[in-house]
């Protein structure tokens, strides 16, 4: 028992890094930029900036944890985007049109690469390849090479609105009591959650984590759950797309972590032959996770567009590689079957906290590039290596 108390140590201490690379990445560009990424505004812009990186990066740990990554998740958001877009400005349909037509596209663009893969045995890295190309070169296509736009504020809500706000005055200024009272319900429902798992660890004789863990880590997510949330309760309240953000991070969790679904996507990831003598139909699963992020590429689409308040051409560009980064630099493992939902939004956090700070610091794009490659090799090889002590 005291071997399995220590195996959980030294695993728990490594899921804990995230938390503690969080806050020291922040902390340090909090010195290097004289505090402005601790202002009431950032932090709202950091959100923002960073919901549609969140969303895909949900998605993505999802192709990641079957031991595969999926690169067309920036040009469907493109592709997304822009058919809302052209339905909104050309065609001059309501904006509920225009999402149910973006989330179509992204469900066919899911569906088509998940057949691919599943069915026809396509690796998944050469099959949204393609998608990725095709899916930028049908943007430009829709677009004409331009932007189309501008939306309709209802729209732009989506990716740029708050929740209603009730300010109560709080010092020299106001503070709006729905995020507080948010914040405060978040608090009950985390600590809540982390006793009754440890109770149900000692029901069936599950090893234990020591109390200090267990301390440590509910301080640590407290923290940062309190320190967002005052700060946005100072700004202009609860962004709406944290609201979708929240929505996506319980239901993924949960199917990850209580269904059957998510336990043979872990099945598969850990070892699919084995998986498949046990019953699991694996291409089952790799097409569902493809067309799982083909829906949710389009959501990001939806979020960016509305937040831009327009389609462009470029939208997108870029966004597969802060997914992919966002989950291995959230713990996910390079071999598929290991990897968390928190872990996976953590490493989005960890990648939108990289380019605030250095943008607000003044370092050019080639510098940030940099820095983002060396982060995600670190976050890799420290993944590959540890794997190598424990065999």
């Amino acid at each position: 028992m005291e071997t399995n108390n220590k195996k959980t140590v030294k695993m728990d201490m490594k899921q804990y890094g995230m938390f503690f690379a969080l806050i020291a990445i922040y902390l340090v560009f909090a010195v290097l930029t004289k505090g402005a990424n601790l202002t009431p505004m950032n932090i709202n812009n950091l959100i923002m900036q960073n919901g549609y990186v969140v969303i895909l990066a949900i998605g993505m740990l999802l192709c990641v944890l079957t031991g595969n990554i999926d690169l067309g998740v920036g040009s469907v958001v493109a592709v997304t985007g822009s058919f809302a877009g052209i339905i909104m400005m050309d065609l001059k349909m309501n904006m509920w049109v225009a999402i149910a037509a973006a989330l179509l596209v992204g469900l066919l663009t899911g569906i088509f690469a998940g057949f691919f893969i599943a069915y026809l045995g396509i690796p998944p890295f050469v099959t949204t390849l393609a998608t990725m190309l095709m899916g930028r070169g049908l943007t430009y296509t829709l677009l004409q090479a331009q932007t189309k736009g501008p939306f309709e504020q209802s729209y732009n809500f989506i990716g740029a609105g708050f929740l209603p706000v009730v300010k109560i005055p709080f010092g020299d200024g106001t503070l709006d009591l729905v995020s507080i009272i948010v914040a405060a319900v978040a608090s009950v429902a985390l600590v809540f959650a982390e006793f009754k798992s440890n109770s149900t660890k000692k029901k069936y004789n599950f090893a234990v984590n020591p109390t200090w863990q267990i301390v440590l880590k509910l301080a640590l997510m407290l923290f940062i759950i309190w320190f967002f949330f005052t700060r946005l309760a100072r700004y202009n309240g609860l962004p709406f797309v944290l609201l979708i953000m929240v929505v996506l991070i319980v239901i993924y969790g949960f199917i990850t972590s209580n269904t059957v679904a998510g336990r043979q996507i872990y099945a598969l990831g850990g070892n699919r032959k084995a998986a498949n003598l046990s019953g699991i139909d694996t291409n089952k699963v790799f097409f569902w996770v493809y067309v799982n992020m083909g829906v949710l590429s389009a959501i990001a689409g939806i979020v960016l567009s509305a937040r831009n308040g327009a389609a462009t051409p470029k939208a997108g560009d870029g966004f597969e590689m802060d997914a992919i980064a966002s989950c291995y630099i959230g713990g996910a493992a390079v071999a598929g079957g290991a990897g968390t939902i928190v872990g996976a939004v953590v490493g989005a956090f960890i990648m939108g906290i990289l380019n605030n700070g250095m943008s607000l610091f003044g370092w050019s794009t080639d510098i940030q590039k940099i820095v983002k490659g060396a982060v995600l090799l670190g976050a890799v090889t420290f993944d590959v290596l540890s794997k190598r002590k424990k065999n």
